[in-house]
């Protein structure tokens, strides 16, 4: 059968053919893919006639299609779905891959190419528009940054560290992936369960089941916390939870820290080869804070008013604990479980609303319908189409007219055969130039529902998912010219912010009446739950404490020189608990959201030195929920119109990475953001 990966799809919306596509497919495309790409760039650097937008941006933007689209569509399939041949492809082609860019950035007449086009734009022989001339202003950065006027010893080292680093990364993700279904927690006495829902412990059962075993299996997700912790009465089974979580990677066949510890090595060596004092100089350059001074401060002006709240918090908890055991001291596996109760006492329990929270009804009637109200945009389910799982579902997107603007494939549920956390992906990026829609995915961790129950979610379930669809509205409503520059193809610490932003309609009282019903009853969610809920949104400082130590850590890592970090794995733990003393968030009661052993985003995903994006984005993410509270209506008191839609995609969403990001933020606000809206919302406007 012909490789549908070589020719460009005939399915709607240049869906792959993932019907007929076969991981053997996927590797030969690959394989040719890369090879058909450098002859095209070759014809571009060989051009001997002036260099215009048509015959350099233009060609460049063209160029490389059959390997893009392969890997749009093998990445997604990989993470979501692997198989041992998938992790074989992946661990065989990530160090060529990573060779492959090499080969063109380490190019020196592709260079040239480049400078000649910048060199005719300044002379004024060639007119560039705002998106011609940033187009080419990041394409001369990257090879800038890539190597190109590293001499050729050091270029031949260069090569080597980017093979080794694509190599280690893939092993490391590949080892989280069984080191997480290893660490399961079997459960033979239904007693200790006590406290879990029905169809929690229905679930617990099946995962059992699937494995072979009798009894229950309590999956462990990617985080330091676990769910389950929440409402699980036995103290004994809550420790071996949270020590098989914080454990993983330590140890025994999963051992993930001699792999991380060389990626930080290899990192800090590479910056340094570039001419920075560490990688996180060479990450923080060209990001929104431009600077590493800018991210430390940050991070480090929020320490004390943190650790005081989660001080505060602490001793409510250890109060409460000794109220039914006077001689129990606080532990970390009893956080989560007493933080709860405390709630339910003082705040507004969120885990009451789980029945209310069915996840069809929270995809079309919460999510869905707010990008109707905000964006005019409808979804159709195609039922026809097939996506890279037989769990996905394509849905297509329309615009208010009723014509088509792209495809969005849908996975919500976890496996043992998935990433851990939550994602979304463009597998076919939007572009005026090749007149493509975009196609994007959103991927989450929903535990599936027990067979014959309903697919019920907390409500963290619910942010995530409104949170990975402002990616995917970002992919969606892209309006550029060069697929490179299209939705979030922006830099790390703002790619976080339209995502962020989308999570403040989870929030909006009017649509949770909608979304949020009894999935026994369709009752709505009770008026006072919804004022309650609402009132109760600051970030509790578990919360924001956990997020902040990851992020502390992700900059020791990777500020630490070279000579300073660990030479092997049997350094991590001294290295990360000293990391912790120095930032002042070292406490024995809550552990970093991530421990290095199975940081997934710094170790095996694109954030390295970047994990503190989520926050950075938050400052602009708050400003813009106080911009929509100010164009509120009387028929939307929250700012949710189609009005405020149509700026917020017109001036951001829209502009993609075509211009400066930060110009479209103040396109779009028209003033830099206030950081005094983010210290509110985490108690800390003090």
């Amino acid at each position: 059968m012909t490789n549908p990966f070589l020719t460009p799809s005939t399915l709607p919306f240049a869906l792959p053919d993932y019907a007929h596509a076969t991981d053997a497919h996927a590797r030969e495309a690959l394989e040719i893919g890369m090879e058909q790409h450098l002859a095209e760039l070759r014809q571009i650097a060989e051009d001997g006639s002036p260099a215009t937008v048509e015959n350099v941006l233009h060609a460049w933007e063209r160029s490389g299609q059959v390997l893009e689209r392969t890997l749009s569509a093998f990445w997604v399939a990989r993470s979501a779905d692997t198989n041992p041949e998938r992790d074989a492809i992946m661990a065989e082609l990530s160090p060529r891959l990573a060779a492959h860019s090499d080969a063109i950035l380490l190019d020196p007449a592709l260079y040239g190419r480049l400078r000649a086009l910048a060199e005719r734009a300044e002379a004024g022989e060639v007119e560039l528009d705002e998106q011609d001339a940033f187009n080419l202003s990041e394409r001369l950065r990257a090879y800038e940054r890539g190597g190109i006027t590293l001499p050729a010893e050091q270029q031949e080292r260069l090569r080597e560290l980017n093979g080794e680093l694509a190599r280690l990364s893939n092993e490391f993700d590949t080892a989280l992936v069984a080191g997480r279904n290893a660490a399961a927690v079997h459960v033979t006495d239904e007693a200790e369960l006590a406290g879990l829902a029905e169809d929690d412990v229905a679930r617990l059962r099946e995962a059992a089941q699937d494995r072979g075993l009798d009894g229950w299996l309590v999956p462990i997700v990617n985080t330091s916390g676990q769910p389950l912790l929440d409402n699980m009465q036995h103290r004994g089974l809550r420790e071996r939870i949270y020590r098989a979580s914080v454990g993983r990677g330590l140890s025994g066949e999963h051992d993930t820290r001699d792999i991380l510890v060389r990626i930080a090595r290899l990192r800090a060596e590479r910056a340094q080869l570039l001419g920075y004092p560490h990688h996180a100089a060479y990450v923080h350059e060209v990001s929104c804070a431009r600077g590493t001074d800018a991210v430390n401060d940050l991070l480090g002006r929020l320490v004390p008013g943190v650790m005081q709240i989660l001080d505060r918090e602490a001793e409510a908890l250890r109060a409460r604990l000794r109220s039914t055991d006077p001689d129990a001291d606080l532990e970390p596996w009893d956080w989560q479980f007493l933080a709860t109760q405390e709630n339910a006492a003082t705040a507004f329990d969120t885990a009451q609303l789980k029945p209310y929270l069915e996840f069809e009804r929270v995809l079309h009637d919460g999510v869905f319908a707010a990008a109707t109200a905000l964006y005019g945009l409808t979804f159709v389910e195609r039922p026809e189409l097939v996506g890279y799982t037989s769990e996905a579902r394509v849905y297509e997107v329309r615009e208010e007219d009723g014509s088509a603007l792209g495809a969005l494939v849908i996975d919500p549920f976890t496996r043992p055969t998935k990433k851990g956390g939550a994602w979304m992906t463009s597998i076919v990026d939007q572009s005026e130039l090749l007149g493509d829609l975009p196609v994007v995915t959103n991927t989450c961790n929903v535990p599936p529902p027990a067979q014959g129950s309903p697919a019920l979610m907390t409500w963290d379930n619910v942010i995530t998912l409104f949170h990975e669809f402002g990616h995917d509205l970002h992919g969606l409503l892209s309006d550029v010219r060069y697929p490179s520059r299209a939705g979030t193809s922006v830099p790390r610490d703002f790619v976080e912010f339209p995502s962020q932003v989308n999570e403040i309609w989870a929030w909006e009282p009017a649509l949770l009446k909608q979304y949020a019903r009894h999935h026994e009853t369709g009752e709505p969610i009770p008026d006072e739950w919804v004022e309650q809920l609402v009132a109760s949104r600051t970030e509790s400082g578990y919360s924001t404490f956990e997020s902040l130590a990851a992020m502390l850590l992700d900059q020791a890592w990777h500020q630490t020189p070279l000579e300073e970090l660990p030479e092997d794995g049997s350094g991590v733990e001294a290295f990360e608990a000293a990391a912790l003393e120095r930032a002042g968030v070292a406490t024995p009661l809550v552990p970093p959201r991530y421990r290095s052993a199975y940081f997934h985003h710094i170790f095996g995903g694109g954030y390295a030195a970047g994990y503190y994006s989520y926050l950075w984005s938050e400052v602009m993410d708050a400003d813009t929920v106080a911009w929509f509270r100010e164009q509120a209506t009387e028929e939307q008191p929250g700012g949710m119109t189609r009005a405020a839609g149509e700026h917020f995609r017109r001036e951001l969403l829209g502009r993609g990475g075509s211009i400066e990001a930060m110009e479209s933020y103040r396109r779009f606000r028209g003033a830099e953001p206030d950081v005094t809206h983010l210290l509110a919302r985490l108690g800390l406007a003090s």
